[in-house]
C-alpha cells in the first residue's frame, strides 16, 4: 500500500511558483502558498529546497535585509518537465544573482500584485490559484515586435465546483514610473495585438468570398483578455480593480 505519495506536493508548488513568478520574498511565498500555517513552515520548506539545489536567495541590505528567493538553473530544469509548467520559458537570467538584485524592485511588485489578486479571490470565495498568474507571456505583433504584459491573469468568478465564468486579463504593473507617453504606447500595442493577423510567406490573401484569416490571439484565447493596470505608490497598497470587475466593458482605447 502506498502512503504519503503526495508528501512533496508543497515543495513542488513552491518551486513551481518561484519558477513561474521569477522571484518572491519569504513572506510573499508564505501568503501565496500556505497562509494558514506558521511562517516557520514556509522557511523550513525553502531551506530544504535550497539544500537540494533547487532555489537560492539574495539579501537586500537596503530593504531591512529582506530575503529574495529565486529558482536555480537546476530548479528551472526540474520544474520545466512538469505538465503545469509546460511551455513556460523563464528568462535566461532568472537564476543570475545580479540580475535578480537589479530586477527586484519591479519583480517583487509584480509578485505582490499577484498576491493581491489571490487574496481577493480567497476573500470572495472565488477561484484564482497561484499558477493562474503567468508573468511576461510573449505575444508577437509583427515586424519582430511583441506585446509582453507584466502578467496574464486567469480568474474564475463564482465558487469552486459551482457555476461561474472565466476571466482573463493582461495586467500591467506601474510603480509610479510610467509616464503618459509610455502608457499610451502600451495601449496602442495592445490595439495592434487585437488586430494582428500573421502573414505566411507565399500564401495569397483570401478571395472576396473566402473567410478572412483569424487574428493571432484567437489561437490562445476564446475572448480577448481584458486590460488591467495596477498602480503602486509606495508605501501604499496598489490601486487596482478587483478581478470580479474585469467582466465590465474596458475603455474604448483598450480592445
Amino acid at each position: 500500500m502506498m502512503t504519503n505519495v503526495d508528501a512533496g506536493a508543497g515543495d513542488r508548488l513552491a518551486l513551481a511558483v518561484l519558477v513561474q513568478y521569477r522571484m518572491a520574498t519569504t513572506e510573499q511565498l508564505h501568503l501565496i502558498l500556505a497562509p494558514r500555517v506558521r511562517i516557520e513552515q514556509t522557511r523550513r520548506r525553502l531551506t530544504k529546497l535550497r539544500d537540494e539545489g533547487l532555489v537560492d536567495r539574495i539579501t537586500l541590505p537596503q530593504a531591512g535585509r529582506m530575503r529574495v528567493w529565486f529558482p536555480t538553473g537546476y530548479g528551472v530544469q526540474v520544474a520545466g518537465e512538469w505538465p503545469e509548467l509546460r511551455g513556460r520559458r523563464p528568462p535566461r537570467k532568472v537564476s543570475d544573482r545580479t540580475a535578480v538584485r537589479l530586477r527586484a524592485g519591479h519583480g517583487l511588485t509584480v509578485t505582490e500584485t499577484a498576491l493581491a489578486f489571490l487574496q481577493d479571490a480567497r476573500r470572495r470565495g472565488e477561484v484564482c490559484r497561484p499558477l493562474d498568474w503567468i508573468p511576461e507571456v510573449h505575444h508577437p505583433i509583427g515586424n519582430g515586435e511583441a506585446v509582453i504584459p507584466d502578467a496574464l491573469l486567469y480568474y474564475r468568478r463564482g465558487p469552486e465546483g459551482g457555476e461561474g465564468s472565466m476571466l482573463r486579463a493582461f495586467v500591467e504593473v506601474d510603480r509610479a514610473t510610467m509616464g503618459p507617453e509610455r502608457l499610451a504606447a502600451k495601449v496602442t500595442a495592445y490595439a495592434r495585438l487585437h488586430a494582428y493577423v500573421p502573414t505566411i510567406p507565399g500564401r495569397r490573401r483570401p478571395a472576396f468570398n473566402q473567410e478572412p484569416a483569424l487574428e493571432d490571439w484567437r489561437k490562445r484565447y476564446p475572448l480577448f483578455p481584458r486590460g488591467c493596470c495596477s498602480s503602486w505608490t509606495a508605501p501604499d497598497p496598489p490601486a487596482w480593480r478587483p478581478a470580479s470587475s474585469l467582466s465590465r466593458p474596458p475603455p474604448q482605447t483598450w480592445p
